[in-house]
Formats: C-alpha cells, structure tokens, sequence
C-alpha cells in the first residue's frame, strides 16, 4: 500500500469501508468462501493464517465464521482500517492479532496458511516482489497462499476498457464517472494477468494457479 495509507485509508474511509468491496466486487462472498476452501485444503483445523491487508476485517470475520479452530495475524499500515478491523471481527477478538504497518510488521511466523485479498492493486510495482518474498519466507514449505486483486491487459485500447467497465460495475455516480476513471488509471498500481502470475512464481510460489476471474479482478492460490 502507499506510504501515506493512514491518511488514503483514514478514519472517514475506514467507516464506509464495509459498503464498497460487496458492491464493487464481482462475487464478493463467494471469493471469500473459495479462498477458504483453498486454505483449508491444506492448513490443519487449528492452523495460523496470515491475513495481508487486513484493514476492515472483512476477511478475518469471514475466516474466522468459518473455522473455529483456525487463529489469524493481520497485518495493515493504515491504523483507522486496523481499528475498523478490531469492531467488524470482534466476535473473535481472542483468536485475531493484528499488526500496524507493512508487511515487515508482520510476525515471523511460520504460518500454514496465508491470503492478500484487494490489496496488492494498492502496491507499487517495485514493491511487488518484495512484498510477495516477504510473504513466502513466513510461509512453511507448501503452503497455500491466496491472492486476489485489479489485474487486466495493460495494452491500449483493452486498457481504458477495462478502467471503463471497472467503474461502470461500481455503480459510480455518472456525474464522478470519468473522475473515478482517472483515479483508477494515476492511482492504482495494475498489473496484467500474465505480469502477476510470474512475479508470484519469481517470488518462490509453485503451482500458481488461476481460481477466481470478475471482470477486472483476478485470484490465484500458489504454494510456499
């Protein structure tokens, strides 16, 4: 994420965060259930998940609903999301630690399992790759990690296409349309699909699979 997540990701942000991801996401839910059923294929019924970009708590809640056994480190660098996190996954306060800044804030682990939902998109591409190792050596050999983000041809026009049909999905206000255009296209970091499948294999992940496609997202699962 940017380096001035506390204030793109601030208080106001933070309050509204729950209502835009179920909207502006294709199958929003069923990502969730699918990257659970991923994990589970391979972390054990009390396994330690790594949640990267945890701000909000959306996926915590929604791991954490699912399986009782399962404890859970989020990491996040915007503190407001952090606190959003701790209120929306309080039902299971006891079983979620989390941690204030990048991925480096994160504890050593070993982890069995570990995800990056809707977060990678706000990562600059020279960040990437760091970011993805930094993952991986917390990982115990073969484990799954699940990743899901913007990604779609980088090549002009499918470019503007994309960025076009991204915003319309959102139900933008027509009048903020060609603002949240532009938005998209200065400050999101995107990658094509092919760019981010080999950056996760350069970053050690084997087996990289495709699991989820929604207009402009893209997830895959890979193993440690």
């Amino acid at each position: 994420m940017p380096d001035n997540a506390d204030a793109a990701f601030g208080a106001n942000h933070a309050r509204i965060y729950a209502e835009g991801p179920p909207r502006q996401v294709p199958g929003f839910d069923s990502l969730h259930r699918m990257t659970i059923m991923l994990l589970a294929e391979r972390v054990p019924p009390q396994g330690r998940v790594l949640v990267h970009g945890a701000g909000g708590g959306l996926e915590l809640k929604a791991f954490a609903d699912a399986q009782a056994g399962w404890t859970f480190d989020g990491v996040d660098p915007s503190a407001d999301m952090l606190r959003t996190a701790e209120e929306t996954a309080a039902a299971h306060r006891s079983r979620i630690r989390l941690h204030h800044g990048f991925i480096d804030a994160a504890p050593e682990g070993p982890f069995d399992g570990a995800c990056s939902l809707l977060t990678f998109h706000f990562i600059a591409r020279e960040a990437r790759g760091g970011t993805l190792r930094e993952i991986h050596r917390r990982l115990r050999p073969g484990a799954p990690f699940a990743i899901a983000h913007v990604s779609f041809d980088q090549q002009e026009p499918a470019r503007t296409q994309w960025i076009a049909r991204h915003v319309s999905f959102a139900g933008t206000d027509p009048a903020r349309a060609e603002a949240a255009r532009q938005a998209i296209a200065t400050r999101l970091s995107v990658l094509s699909p092919d760019e981010d499948e080999a950056m996760l294999r350069e970053a050690g992940f084997s087996d990289v699979s495709l699991f989820y496609a929604g207009l402009s997202f893209r997830g895959w699962i890979g193993y440690a």
